[in-house]
């Protein structure tokens, strides 16, 4: 049985309006999407400006995006996991079995450092292998798999970092990935090249959307929307370049965000994702 929808209202996509008119649909269903955590962090930081008049200087603003890289980077392969209708809780701990293994193939084992991060990126893949096996092929649920994987790797980092429990990092490339700074024109560059990028792949998908009579949004959306994305990208460049300069640690973090945006939405890996994530069972 069938039942059909006459209130346009009610029906995702473009419905002929304007963006404003579609902003108060949206805001009636209290279908908001990514303006209250907007908000929630424009609230943030106006307190903490507030409570120090240097939290919001360029200095302070590309530190805390640099120590935010390594967290963005794995939130990335969590959102792989959710999409999955799963859960990881061993994240933290094998990131940290992983830095374990660059550190000590680094500085024990003299490796060169291009060799010790490819040794962490194998030690996480293998860790993730075990995972996976245990909860597709044996049938556990993650949430115990890696509620157990938190608990035993903790204790494997340690056994890996040995007596002294901590390890000074000295290659160069290793702490060029969070030392490497990129001022001036070559920043300048980049961030034309993302908007551009980015202009591009958007007015390529709406195509592609209306070639196979999919809704898509409205073309003033969409230009509003990259006008926006735009206007943001330039902001952040203008205060990296009044500080070091563009970080290399958000370069690689924006080209894995990229690379795992287009695996998701352009590639048969990625559908299968969203299907299993949708209906396993099916």
């Amino acid at each position: 049985m069938s039942t059909m929808i006459d209130d346009p209202r009610l029906v995702g996509g473009d419905t002929g309006g304007s963006a404003l008119s579609n902003l108060r649909r949206r805001l009636s269903y209290a279908d908001l999407g990514q303006l209250p955590v907007l908000i929630g962090l424009a609230l943030i930081w106006i307190v903490f400006q507030i409570a120090n008049p240097l939290f919001l200087s360029p200095l302070n603003l590309t530190n805390l995006l640099l120590q935010n890289v390594a967290i963005g980077i794995a939130s990335i392969g969590i959102t792989l996991v959710l999409l999955l209708g799963d859960i990881d809780l061993s994240v933290g701990a094998v990131s940290g079995l992983c830095a374990s293994v660059m550190a000590v193939a680094s500085v024990k084992s003299g490796w060169p450092g291009p060799v010790a991060v490819l040794a962490a990126l194998l030690a996480g893949a293998l860790v993730g292998a075990l995972h996976g096996f245990w909860t597709t092929k044996l049938r556990v649920p993650a949430f115990i798999v890696t509620l157990a994987g938190l608990l035993g790797w903790q204790g494997v980092q340690l056994l890996v970092l040995g007596n002294t429990g901590t390890i000074n990092l000295r290659d160069p490339f290793i702490t060029g990935l969070t030392l490497t700074f990129f001022p001036g024109a070559p920043a300048w560059i980049l961030c034309i090249a993302f908007i551009l990028l980015y202009a591009a792949g958007s007015f390529w998908e709406r195509q592609q959307r209306a070639a196979a009579d999919l809704t898509v949004s409205s073309m003033g959306g969409l230009i509003a929307r990259i006008v926006v994305v735009g206007a943001g990208v330039l902001i952040a460049m203008a205060v990296f370049n009044a500080d070091r300069g563009l970080p290399l640690g958000v370069v690689i973090f924006v080209g894995i965000l990229i690379l795992f945006n287009a695996i998701t939405k352009r590639t048969r890996f990625g559908r299968h994702i969203y299907a299993v994530g949708g209906n396993a069972e099916a």
